[in-house]
């Protein structure tokens, strides 16, 4: 069998995340979003894997190049809709195949329930149904997919997985994935609908920490750098190769710290945490469910908690940041999330400055002794508020 991953998009929601690299590549866990959809492809024995690559192409190639997986890419030159997306890998299909979005996590239990049944989809039941795709099923089978409804008449959403066969392209019109769907099934076609066992998406960027608590939960522990005596580490704890853990630290897990990390003297990471490479957390400072890309620096006596903090980026001494509930403005939606705060790469947040459910662009730079509680979106050349 045969898959395809649409991996083209950039996941605009998810900016400033997402203005350096597409939403796939993504890490949660310290692993690319991309990865989890492949590996559960080749774990349910799937090798014939087809990549659509378009938004910062040369990134996801470079990525799956590196990470040597088994894969054919194909390439989107326009940013023209999923089914266009879909389109471009109609040449190198040969049959039935499985149609899945490299932007969000799908285990292999489920692409197994699926993979054996013609003309079938994905389906999960969300609390937040119109952020998506609901779906309206009869008797087992897809009667209708409604995108995004201001009032959804269910829980029931699809994934955006599918197995489908190669007469489906003749269905499509659209540049839109759901419109050929309803044009297949207005066809007198019959599209099952399969209950998925784990599927998780994030439609905004601190949808990132509820999907990295829950991928982290059964991590394998290890501990590949050195730990000074005195540290106490309890639960699923990975620390990588050439990382140090200084005296009176404690780290309780989940937690995953990439290679070549310092954690200082009396610094605490707690539960849901996942650190990139070479990152620097000072002494007294703490982190709690958030996730800490690569290069990043937590300065002395700070507090992350409920944040997202980009490649690069740096928190001078005393800084914290703490869960609110803020309503913003993402695109043309107004949206309530809860979470501390969102901040791009490359920013630089000044001491003693609070932070509650703030979003800080790419390069921002916030001045010392401020309290940050909205979006400081930045420009291409940074901004200093």
């Amino acid at each position: 069998m045969q898959a395809v991953i649409l991996a083209a998009g950039e996941g605009r929601r998810l900016r400033p995340l997402t203005r350096s690299r597409p939403k796939a590549l993504i890490p949660v866990g310290n692993v690319p979003i991309i990865d989890y959809v492949i590996e559960a492809l080749l774990a349910s024995g799937i090798r014939d894997i087809i990549v659509v690559v378009g938004y910062r192409r040369e990134q996801v190639i470079g990525h799956l190049n590196q990470a040597g997986y088994p894969v054919q890419v194909v390439v989107q030159e326009r940013p023209l809709g999923t089914a266009h997306a879909l389109l471009q890998a109609r040449e190198h299909l040969t049959g039935r195949f499985l149609v899945l979005p490299g932007d969000n996590y799908i285990d292999s239990a489920s692409i197994a329930r699926i993979m054996d049944i013609p003309d079938a989809l994905l389906v999960k039941d969300h609390p937040y149904p119109s952020n998506f795709g609901v779906v309206e099923i009869r008797r087992g089978y897809v009667t209708r997919i409604i995108e995004k409804p201001r009032q959804a008449p269910g829980f029931t959403i699809s994934t955006g997985i599918f197995s489908l066969d190669t007469d489906f392209f003749d269905c499509i019109s659209q540049p839109d994935l759901t419109d050929a769907i309803s044009a297949f099934i207005a066809s007198g076609r019959k599209l099952k609908a399969v209950r998925a066992l784990d599927w998780q998406d994030a439609i905004y960027p601190w949808d990132l920490l509820p999907m990295n608590r829950l991928l982290i939960r059964e991590l394998i522990p290890e501990k590949a750098g050195e730990i000074a005596t005195g540290t106490v580490i309890q639960g699923r704890v990975r620390v990588g190769a050439g990382s140090r853990i200084h005296p009176g630290c404690t780290i309780v897990g989940p937690v995953v710290i990439g290679p070549g990390c310092e954690i200082g003297p009396h610094a605490c990471i707690m539960p849901s945490t996942s650190i990139g490479s070479r990152v620097r957390v000072a002494p007294f400072s703490l982190a709690e469910n958030s996730i800490i890309l690569d290069d990043a620096f937590v300065g002395p006596h700070s507090l992350v908690r409920d944040a997202v903090i980009g490649e690069g980026s740096r928190l001078d001494d005393h800084v914290s940041i703490v869960p609110a509930s803020p309503l913003l403005e993402i695109g043309d939606e107004q949206v309530k999330g809860r979470f501390g705060a969102v901040i791009g790469e490359k920013a630089r947040i000044g001491p003693f400055s609070i932070l509650r459910g703030a979003i800080v662009g790419n390069s921002v730079v916030i001045r010392g002794g401020r309290e940050i509680t909205s979006t400081v979106a930045g420009t291409d050349n940074g901004l200093v508020v």
